[in-house]
């Protein structure tokens, strides 16, 4: 006689992440508030959760892209689906620059500021702008120059090259790597189990980050530059209506069921402002959806080098914001040329907390025309923006592959639509 599952209990308010991240959240901005003495102090905390996520997801990266790739056995296919994933990725993201740099100068937050640039000389000094880095030396930072180099900086690149290459080698032995996908597999079981003992501390991560921040630079950090974080905040919800929403509506799924699905996750970005620190639940819940190993193993570590939406929105409202702040001239002209290196620079972004900044700083310099130091307008309030981004990077990484995986036909359409109609039931 066959047993009939009973119906799965439902969570209490509670015990959904979602609401402890949130609430974690409020609780960090009191304490920050009344007690910024105890806030300062609460730093360690999100710093340790995202120190937990960062020890584990280069390995996480190496054990799905050669379990992906390894299993399918066709470079034929890895190959098409890398094409077809950075065509999408460079369409996106000019779309997003361009959106930020229209919005920015329709609103102009920064006119009006008339901040000396020379008043920024020495402030510059504590922004060190990474250097610019030409096209080839951009091909040479792509390969590590040991794997173990790449996984011990973290280097996500570079991980994603040493591990597409490790699984092509591995396909090309057929049957004879079987047991070593079969380790690969084991370890990423295992792996995946620290990533789920290390969530349950994710509320106390974002209540320390929260109440470091607002302790740091006061209330006041939420709401000095309100004009830059409305014009900012609306320029993301363009982008979703405009660009985001159309390709999830023709590509046949609802963005906002996809959203509600990975809500623990966009609600934890918000508190770290780290994507890195929800990739390996992407990973589980995108294959969950319905979407092949072999692509999300490919295209999710890619978006993360490559598909910097939000990131985009950002440095481009910011750098013209800064412009505007400082009276420097920026024309149409410099601005398109600002496009151009924005392409570039964008893809220097490693998903990691407070590493936009330092991009940002090496945009900057390759204009030329902006000063660097004036960075320091915008630091009081980064972390109020990178929230924004950083969740726009994740909503539209986890819509990118969807939309590779239904172009190669690696998605069980009946499976996605079921479970974005459930919506995620932990098991």
């Amino acid at each position: 006689m066959a047993l009939i599952d009973a119906p799965r209990k439902p969570r209490r308010f509670y015990e959904d992440l979602t609401f402890q991240v949130l609430a974690g959240m409020v609780l960090g901005v009191a304490v920050g508030a009344f007690f910024p003495d105890i806030g300062k102090q609460l730093k360690p905390l999100g710093d340790v959760f995202i120190r937990l996520i960062q020890m584990v997801v280069g390995l996480i990266i190496f054990c799905t892209v050669t379990h992906g790739i390894a299993s399918v056995r066709d470079l034929g296919k890895v190959g098409r689906i890398a094409i077809k994933a950075i065509v999408y990725f460079e369409v996106v993201t000019t779309f997003a620059l361009v959106i930020g740099l229209v919005t920015i100068n329709i609103l102009k937050p920064g006119m009006g500021m008339h901040i000396d640039p020379a008043s920024f000389q020495t402030a510059g000094a504590a922004v060190h702008p990474a250097a610019h880095m030409t096209f080839g030396e951009f091909l040479l930072n792509l390969v590590p120059k040991s794997a173990v180099h790449a996984f011990s900086e973290g280097e996500i690149l570079q991980i994603l090259v040493f591990s597409v290459l490790f699984a092509c080698g591995l396909a090309s032995l057929g049957d004879k790597a079987r047991p070593v996908l079969e380790t690969v597999d084991t370890i990423s079981k295992a792996l995946f189990w620290i990533i789920r003992i290390a969530m349950k501390i994710a509320p106390i991560a974002a209540f320390g980050a929260i109440a470091f921040t607002v302790a740091k630079f006061g209330l006041h950090s939420l709401v000095a530059l309100g004009a830059l974080i409305g014009e900012f905040y609306l320029t993301c919800l363009i982008f979703f209506l405009v660009v985001l929403t159309p390709i999830a509506w023709y590509s046949g799924f609802s963005l906002l069921k996809l959203m509600r699905y990975v809500r623990e996750e966009l609600a934890l970005v918000i508190g770290t402002s780290s994507s890195e620190s929800v990739f390996p639940q992407l990973t589980s819940k995108l294959t969950r959806l319905g979407v092949e190993e072999s692509v999300v193993g490919l295209v999710l570590p890619t978006a993360y080098s490559f598909n910097h939406d939000g990131t985009c929105l950002y440095f481009a409202a910011v750098s013209v914001f800064l412009a505007q702040a400082t009276g420097t001239a920026l024309g149409w002209e410099a601005q398109l040329s600002l496009l151009v290196i924005l392409l570039v620079t964008s893809k220097g972004g490693a998903g990691v907390a407070g590493s936009a900044i330092a991009v940002l700083a090496m945009t900057l310099a390759a204009t030329k025309t902006i000063p660097v130091g004036s960075i320091a307008l915008i630091l009081g309030v980064h972390r109020v923006l990178s929230s924004a981004f950083v969740f726009t990077n994740i909503a539209g990484n986890c819509v990118a592959t969807i939309v590779v995986g239904q172009w190669e036909h690696a998605v069980d359409k009946e499976r996605l639509h079921t479970e974005l109609d459930n919506g995620f039931q932990p098991t």
